[in-house]
């Protein structure tokens, strides 16, 4: 995950802060060398390492922190606030306008960055919001572009709006708002073509689009796993073109973090969202004081929150809150539960977002192994609805089967059944936890999905 070195590094500068009782200013200095160093080999532009190193030193020096009860926790505090300031200090919001009102937004970036993912990733996001969008594919040069828009169009109940690759995408643009108007949708989302470098071509075409067609929004894509390339993008495309905002793709990956830092500094332009998957339903609204919580490793239980609103359905988690309180659970539960954990993007994403757990998502993420969550779903699949209702019955002929169902030796199956009984027996020795009038307080256990 995105940030995860920074972190690291960052929380083992703190913890030197905190054990000191009083700071001096050399204790400050020393300490602001280490972020520093820290910043850069994150990959953060030099000049806004700088900036950023210098108003957090001009305030830690500053009376009230160092002589106040707790200076170390006053110094993360300032580090944190100007993390925020950083990356843009509030959420900015796409300029959709309201009711009926059309609203055109044009994807450009450059080949590879995900842009006709993302522009796909942006349509479900708005009609989710009750917005009716039209993808328009614009893109007439990549082999296979229009098909890939349509395909993820298609996922998304999101209609694409196509003349083939033999017209130019300024009239496609031009003939998509004709269409749009036609049939009420008010959003439409233009994927440009990309290059794998920037050229003169390219931005004309973006120019030639802009000058013709009314549009609201040009949204930049930028791949963050190229950190200061993202941001020189980013800043080119600003100068030449005008963006109004920057979606970073593939947060989820081995990336240092620096473009998401640098961004905002360097072009002026906020983030937008930000893609933590391949999934269309990975791309997250970017809020500069949750990630700045994430990089200090302080977690981002408000995303978790939401997510979770988002991913899970409520009368399934009070069902399944009903049927552990009576003990009462089987196979199909536990199907349930893996299915929305897999919607909320995996036990992984989850576990990064909780406080404290960023710096250790390397070695959490070696003892996760989602190869055999995904075994556990063939099994249970592989079970009759009779088997995953009443495990009881499971006997050696039936988990045979089920193990060739599944395509997997039969003590895999022993396993998972073994580790069933066990999980029930030991909440039947926890009542207090699942609500029940023994040992203390009721309704003190919460559904982890």
């Amino acid at each position: 995950m995105a940030f995860e070195s920074l972190t690291e590094k960052l929380q083992n500068v703190f913890k030197k802060l905190r054990s000191k009782g009083r700071l001096t200013e050399e204790d400050v200095k020393i300490a602001l060398k280490e972020v520093k160093m820290a910043l850069l080999e994150a990959d953060v532009n030099f000049k806004v390492v700088k900036q950023f190193t210098k108003s957090v030193q001009e305030r830690a020096v500053g009376q009230d922190v160092m002589n106040g009860l707790n200076p170390g926790q006053m110094v993360i505090k300032i580090v944190n606030d100007e993390l925020v300031s950083l990356m843009g200090s509030e959420t900015t919001e796409l300029p959709i306008k309201p009711g009926n009102d059309m609203t055109v937004i044009m994807m450009a970036g450059l080949q590879g960055a995900g842009k006709t993912t993302t522009a796909a990733k942006l349509a479900g996001k708005l009609k989710a919001k009750g917005k009716r969008p039209l993808l328009v594919a614009c893109d007439v040069y990549r082999p296979a572009a229009i098909t890939q828009l349509q395909v993820n169009g298609e996922k998304q109940g999101v209609e694409v709006f196509s003349m083939g690759d033999k017209q130019k995408p300024v009239d496609i643009a031009k003939a998509a708002i004709g269409h749009a108007k036609e049939h009420q949708q008010n959003v439409v989302i233009i994927d440009t073509a990309g290059r794998l470098h920037i050229d003169e071509n390219m931005m004309q075409e973006l120019a030639d689009i802009k000058e013709n067609v009314q549009v609201d929004a040009t949204v930049l894509v930028v791949d963050a796993m190229t950190g200061q390339d993202a941001v020189n993008v980013a800043k080119t495309f600003t100068d030449k073109v005008g963006i109004d905002g920057v979606i970073l793709t593939k947060m989820d990956g081995d990336t240092r973090g620096g473009a998401a830092l640098s961004i905002k500094a360097v072009t002026g332009k906020p983030i937008l969202y930000v893609g933590m998957g391949e999934k269309l339903t990975d791309l997250e609204q970017f809020y500069p004081d949750r990630m700045a919580s994430r990089i200090l490793g302080m977690g981002d239980v408000m995303s978790l929150i939401e997510k979770v609103e988002a991913s899970v359905d409520q009368e399934q988690a009070q069902e399944m809150s009903k049927k552990l309180k009576k003990m009462d659970f089987d196979f199909n539960d536990y199907l349930t539960s893996l299915d929305q954990m897999n919607k909320m993007g995996g036990i992984g994403s989850i576990l990064n977002m909780l406080p404290g757990m960023g710096a250790k998502m390397k070695d959490i993420e070696g003892m996760i192994d989602e190869s055999a969550m995904n075994r556990t779903k063939s099994i249970i699949l592989s079970m009759t609805i009779q088997e995953r209702s009443n495990p009881g019955i499971l006997n050696v002929s039936r988990k045979n089967r089920i193990a060739k169902g599944a395509g997997v030796d039969i003590s895999e199956v022993n396993r998972l059944v073994k580790q069933f009984e066990q999980s029930k027996k030991m909440m039947k020795q926890m009542p207090g936890m699942m609500g029940g009038k023994k040992g203390g307080k009721r309704g003190g256990f919460k559904l982890p999905f």
